[in-house]
């Protein structure tokens, strides 16, 4: 089984704030995190631009903060896109692979955008690549669902022999360093939930070399990133990219819409 080029883990991960919305070269890749704990004139303003099927799709949750966070994140993506696009975010068109992965239409996009979109317990993080396939994940470290149950079900023999290696207060960060590894790599196939999660294996020691370990291994890179919240918890992603000769910047889109530049690990 082949495998990625080893890199090590970034320690802490810096977002910046940019001043002005920054050009896409082909060998970047832009990560964008956004809060979707948002007040309501903001719910309002990111349900406008979503479509009628979104907005349906909303209204079907059956818990506010979920019907918030689909609303945020979504509104978040749809603003975001049409700053590449150069276009109102109400009139993109969004197609879907043969297995549901979310792309723009062509008729849309002067050029070939690629993205990916995860939210997980109030944080948003989008993707943006120029002509290949990329998957993004992110979650909240919980200690409470790190269970080896879980591991067991959707993790590699390889992943869950290290996991048991790790000291007992390492494992549930190990683990959602696997989940949102495994995760991104399986959204940048484009494969749902039908792919094998036990058919390839990530590396999962926290601090240690990030590796791929799949029958295609050679097609991808991977990184990682560390979001910081306000509430003391830490989100952690992972982005999988088609190729292993792109850069990557770390954007913060609640600081830049708000016309505040910053350059820190801050919080959101």
């Amino acid at each position: 089984m082949e495998a990625t080029p080893r890199r090590s883990s970034p320690e802490m991960t810096e977002w910046i704030s940019p001043s002005a919305f920054p050009d896409l070269p082909l060998n970047a890749v832009h990560i964008w995190r956004a809060s979707l704990e948002i007040d309501r004139e903001s719910q309002e303003k990111y349900a406008r631009v979503l479509s009628d099927e979104e907005r349906a799709r909303a209204e079907r949750f059956v818990h506010e903060r979920d019907r918030i966070s689909y609303i945020a994140s979504h509104g978040f993506l749809r603003e975001l896109l049409a700053r590449y696009l150069e276009c109102r975010p109400n009139t993109i068109e969004f197609t879907a692979g043969p297995h549901g992965k979310p792309a723009v239409s062509q008729v849309r996009s002067p050029f070939a955008l690629g993205f990916n979109l995860s939210h997980a317990h109030g944080v948003g993080v989008a993707a943006v690549v120029r002509g290949r396939e990329i998957g993004v994940d992110v979650e909240k470290i919980r200690p409470d669902f790190a269970g080896e149950e879980i591991a067991q079900r959707y993790f590699s023999e390889a992943e869950i022999a290290e996991l048991k290696q790790l000291p007992h207060e390492q494992r549930a960060t190990a683990f959602f360093l696997c989940w949102t590894r495994k995760e991104a790599y399986v959204k940048a196939l484009g494969e749902g939930l039908r792919f094998p999660l036990d058919r390839f294996s990530v590396s999962l020691t926290p601090g240690g070399p990030i590796q791929l370990r799949a029958d295609d291994a050679g097609r991808w890179g991977i990184r990682a990133f560390e979001v910081p919240t306000t509430s003391g918890m830490t989100h952690v992603g992972a982005v999988v990219c088609e190729g292993d000769d792109w850069t990557i910047q770390h954007l913060d889109w609640g600081g830049f819409e708000n016309g505040q530049p910053k350059r820190s690990p801050q919080t959101l």
